[in-house]
């Protein structure tokens, strides 16, 4: 077992706790010279405005389907797994322990991240919605207030839109899911490809376009919104890395056998058969050793990209003026509960790993123990750099527990997820998560809820929901949840044409 270094920690003693029935949930470039993948950048300056000029600047990372417990510095990673970018970040600022999506799939989740808002408010659902008409995010707040913005990556709303979005002076990115290798990418509305592996050339455009701001506009904050496709299936690791933890010991999941879900609803034992089952994985294209070792190894490259932008925000100058957050878009079950992606409410799929950085503004290893949800990202920055928006968002900011404050909002979350033709083995999900329970609820399907006592077990191994014992726990984290649907406007199931796929096929039985 690792222990992390000692460290503030900020946890839910400090926390006003009250009943979740009577509380409600408040909404308070072009590529630089000399870049390159390994080695520190050699032409960065020294020197820079003083946090006391201006606002404080923003990087903001984003990877794609990044569980919350594989960095190394976490107890529960793989051994052998190797982060020390995402490491040096926990060290020198905060690790938010209890970060989550309130949607857990791409698109829903970075509309999420843009908007602060539900799924069932912004209305991008799934994974080929269109964005509607009138749709805002918080950059074009941040423009307003004086920064100058960026989005590099992937930015996957309306499924094959790549062309440059409200909110941002510069713009990268590509169609869809895009490539590991080679990609197309839309340059400020002018489409090209180009060669390498596409972790590094992101980064590579990240770096030209912090370069080109110190040198045009050093005065004016800056937001960098850097998007990952990694790391996102089906996963490729950059050549470098191929093949560095082949001999490595797999750490399978004690979820992972099928005697070990016999509580859990009969779909969910029937999904193990199924495109997202460890048992027909892809339907029998993929296996499940090497996909776990390609995940990692296609992390790899994530991290050294991490540390390409510390890197140069120390050398230039600017990493006391900047605040440096790490998220994941979305959580990713590696054979739990005999499953693999994400959708489900369970822990691995919702649960995100969430750093920040900010010398100054947050003391080095602290720990976060409340929940922060992706719906608070955009109000979080938006009070960071003193900036009013119209958008009517869900979220709350998180500063006070940045700065060590205490708070006395409700420790819990609403979560969702509306089922799709294309993947039609996962039902519409709502649950209730607070800091010690969660309640599942499945609609469309004759099925049993679920209910778990995190604390004791929080691998979610129990299910509760006909224990009677906790039959009141049960009707009221359901009560709830309808609350803060109604509270929210989420009264309605989106319902869209389906389309003409569907990874549907059962494995033949013997």
């Amino acid at each position: 077992m690792r222990e992390r270094r000692g460290g503030r920690r900020i946890t839910r003693a400090a926390v006003a706790l009250a009943s979740c029935a009577l509380l409600a949930l408040s909404a308070c470039g072009e590529p630089g010279a000399g870049d390159g993948p390994a080695g520190a950048d050699a032409d960065a300056e020294r020197g820079g405005a003083s946090a006391a000029a201006r606002p404080r600047n923003v990087v903001f990372i984003l990877s794609d389907d990044h569980r919350y417990d594989f960095m190394g510095f976490m107890p529960d990673a793989p051994q052998w797994l190797e982060t020390p970018a995402l490491d040096r970040i926990a060290a020198g600022g905060a690790h938010v322990r209890n970060a989550f999506v309130t949607t857990s799939l791409c698109s829903p989740s970075r509309a999420s991240i843009l908007t602060g808002q539900y799924a069932h408010r912004h209305r991008i659902v799934d994974n080929t919605s269109p964005i509607p008409e009138g749709t805002r995010y918080f950059p074009e707040f941040l423009q307003q207030a004086g920064y100058r913005t960026a989005f590099i990556g992937k930015w996957h709303m309306g499924e094959v839109d790549d062309i440059p979005q409200p909110g941002f002076d510069h713009w990268v990115s590509f169609r869809g899911q895009g490539a590991y290798r080679d990609p197309v990418l839309n340059v400020d509305g002018l489409r090209r490809q180009e060669k390498g592996y596409t972790t590094d050339l992101l980064t590579d455009h990240a770096l030209g376009w912090l370069r080109r701001h110190r040198q045009t506009e050093p005065d004016k904050p800056f937001f960098l919104y850097l998007s990952h496709k990694a790391v996102h299936a089906e996963f490729e690791p950059a050549e470098r890395h191929r093949g560095r933890y082949a001999d490595a010991p797999i750490p399978y999941p004690d979820t992972m056998p099928a005697e070990a879900n016999r509580d859990k609803p009969d779909w969910v034992r029937a999904q193990r058969n199924s495109w997202h089952g460890v048992d027909y994985m892809y339907h029998g294209d993929m296996e499940f050793d090497g996909f776990y070792k390609a995940y990692t190894e296609t992390l790899l490259a994530l991290d050294e990209s991490v540390g390409r932008v510390l890197d140069y925000l120390e050398q230039a100058g600017l990493a006391d003026d900047t605040l440096v957050v790490y998220m994941g878009d979305n959580g990713f079950l590696l054979g739990e509960h005999g499953l693999i992606d994400k959708r489900h409410a369970y822990e691995e799929s919702m649960r995100v790993p969430l750093l920040a950085y900010a010398p100054g503004l947050i003391e080095p290893g602290t720990t976060i123990e409340p929940m922060v949800r992706n719906i608070d990202i955009a109000p979080t920055l938006l009070d960071l750099a003193g900036a009013s928006t119209t958008i009517d968002m869900d979220g709350r900011s998180v500063m006070p527990l940045l700065r060590g404050e205490p708070v006395d909002w409700p420790l819990e979350m609403l979560y969702e997820y509306y089922w799709e033709h294309a993947f039609p083995h996962t039902p519409t999900v709502f649950a209730l998560r607070d800091q010690d329970f969660k309640y599942v609820y499945y609609h469309g399907v004759w099925e049993k809820d679920e209910l778990y006592d995190l604390g004791n077990d929080p691998h979610e191994t129990r299910n509760l929901i006909l224990d009677p014992a906790q039959a009141e726990r049960a009707k009221a984290m359901k009560a709830r949840m309808w609350e803060l649907l109604e509270q929210t406007g989420g009264m309605s199931i989106p319902l869209k044409r389906a389309g003409s796929w569907q990874a549907a096929d059962r494995k033949p039985e013997p």
